[in-house]
């Protein structure tokens, strides 16, 4: 029988830090981050990474575990969460999974292991190279004649999934979307209760996370991205092509005003949050918190 699990999720700004913390407190438990961009050290305000002192004595887990330089992995996430929820129930804790990589989330619930025995970092640099030099389209027509189902639900831009995608299949021969049929019909390894946050009001949320981002600029967001640069961090690294770093460097590079910047961080992040939504409620095991406002 699987082991149960408690997940908090929901689109960003919707306070799953703070209930992630309450719970852990009363059930006993431990939390383990499933965002994407707090594993990364130094990466603090733009990520909203929890601080010390909102994590009331709580443990976490997950949290500034690799460097913002490292290709981190939806397979890397999957086992090295795996092994900190099995440590927490060896000790008889309850493990609370929170954050909105719902990517990273359903992936730990179902035990995905397939991408593990699927990278090749020189494939990967080489596939990159093609991208550079043939361009999105051209990538995502390749990845369409053996995988159009994938290849459907991806922009041209994105070219750290195409790659991905079309290195799986040259490694294993099997398609992502296959591999993703095949997972379905597995026993989930936890059996997890999982619960959403949001708002009964689209505008109230949209007006929390503009509050948040004036926030994060207030508390330093841009020097900490020009930090980073100054470190020799590559503008072209996965980290910095999140939402929140990516729009400060085209800044420091000249290409946007800090005020056009600012509010472009504003825009992607509601977008977000839409889409963070739209794959929550495809998932009809989803326990639905609507909060009017706080």
């Amino acid at each position: 029988m699987a082991e149960k699990i408690l997940v908090i999720t929901g689109p960003t700004a919707t306070g799953k830090t703070a209930l992630s913390v309450e719970l852990a407190k009363k059930l006993g438990g431990e939390v383990v981050s499933a965002d994407s961009m707090q594993i990364y050290r130094g990466m603090d305000i733009g990520t909203a990474k929890v601080t010390k002192a909102e994590m009331q004595g709580v443990a976490h887990h997950m949290i500034d575990i690799a460097d913002p330089s490292e290709d981190y992995s939806v397979s890397r996430y999957v086992r090295e969460a795996d092994e900190a929820v099995r440590d927490i129930l060896s000790r008889g804790k309850l493990p609370i999974v929170a954050g909105g990589t719902n990517l990273y989330i359903d992936s730990l619930i179902a035990g995905l292991d397939f991408a593990d025995k699927a990278e090749d970092a020189g494939l990967r640099e080489r596939l990159n190279a093609q991208y550079d030099d043939t361009g999105g389209e051209a990538m995502l027509e390749y990845l369409r004649g053996f995988d159009p189902e994938r290849a459907a639900k991806l922009h041209a831009a994105d070219k750290r999934r195409i790659v991905r995608a079309i290195e799986i299949y040259t490694l294993t021969g099997e398609t992502i979307t296959r591999h993703d049929e095949e997972t379905k019909k597995r026993p989930k390894r936890y059996d997890a209760v999982k619960i959403a946050l949001t708002f009964a009001d689209r505008a109230v949320l949209y007006g929390r996370i503009n509050t948040r981002v004036d926030k994060m600029v207030a508390d330093g967001l841009f020097d900490e991205v020009k930090g980073l640069l100054e470190a020799g961090l590559s503008p072209d690294c996965t980290a910095m092509q999140a939402i929140g770093y990516k729009e400060p460097a085209a800044y420091f590079r000249g290409e946007m005003s800090k005020d056009e910047a600012i509010e472009l961080i504003k825009l992607s992040s509601r977008r977000y949050a839409k889409r963070q939504l739209t794959w929550l409620r495809r998932d009809t095991t989803v326990l639905w918190h609507e909060r009017q406002s706080f």
